[in-house]
């Protein structure tokens, strides 16, 4: 059964993040909360890690749409070209904020997406994802948690979410009651930035 952690936004305790973090670089799959919807993540730098995610969702690894998640802008030329100062700007009006901006990667992607020419990066408003980011030091890979229930899209309670994946991952943390409405994304690969699903958030262009 996973371990289930409580872990408060205003103010997330380092020993209960450091927990989280050495799951994470042991190659565990966690279930954390963010600005929009409680997501699945784990490192970005587990192979192994990133096919159990895959495998939850039902998706092969390399055709996987996953977001990456970083703490601010300042790893974004680690996995994505070089963007211009406006496409930078609309980033920085809007992040850390409820959008995955999907952004032309380039050849620092993990091995297993070097044949994908897009990458979606997230930096969620949650003390909580931040301070794990922060701590481990590189970013995690994330997709929201889907409920099959489709009047209940996203699955809300911490505790029902034990319930359902306990088996499943290797730690659920419990950072209050989540969203159930999921990120806006944002395609920016174009001349111009296109909304390719509407979600939380009102986006300052």
């Amino acid at each position: 059964m996973a371990e289930f952690i409580k872990i408060y936004e205003e103010n997330p305790n380092p020993k209960e993040i450091k927990r989280v973090v050495k799951i994470l670089r042991d190659g565990g799959v966690i279930i954390y909360p963010s600005d929009t919807v409680y997501a699945l993540g784990c490192d970005i730098k587990n192979t192994r890690a990133m096919e159990r995610v895959a495998q939850l969702r039902g998706v092969k690894l390399e055709k996987a749409n996953f977001s990456f998640v970083c703490e601010d802008l300042s790893n974004l030329s680690d996995y994505v070209k070089q963007i211009d100062t406006s496409t930078f700007k609309l980033l920085k009006r809007n992040l850390p904020g409820p959008y995955t901006f999907i952004l032309p990667g380039n050849n620092n992607l993990p091995t297993v997406f070097k044949k994908k020419k897009e990458v979606g990066i997230r930096v969620p408003d949650n003390a909580i994802t931040q301070a794990i980011v922060h701590e481990l030091g590189n970013p995690i890979i994330s997709t929201s948690i889907k409920d099959e229930d489709e009047v209940i899209e996203y699955t809300t309670d911490p505790e029902l979410i034990l319930e359902k994946w306990g088996n499943l991952v290797d730690l659920v943390i419990d950072g209050g009651y989540g969203g159930n409405i999921a990120s806006t994304v944002i395609d920016l690969t174009g001349d111009e930035p296109e909304v390719i699903r509407e979600g939380k958030g009102s986006l300052e262009l």
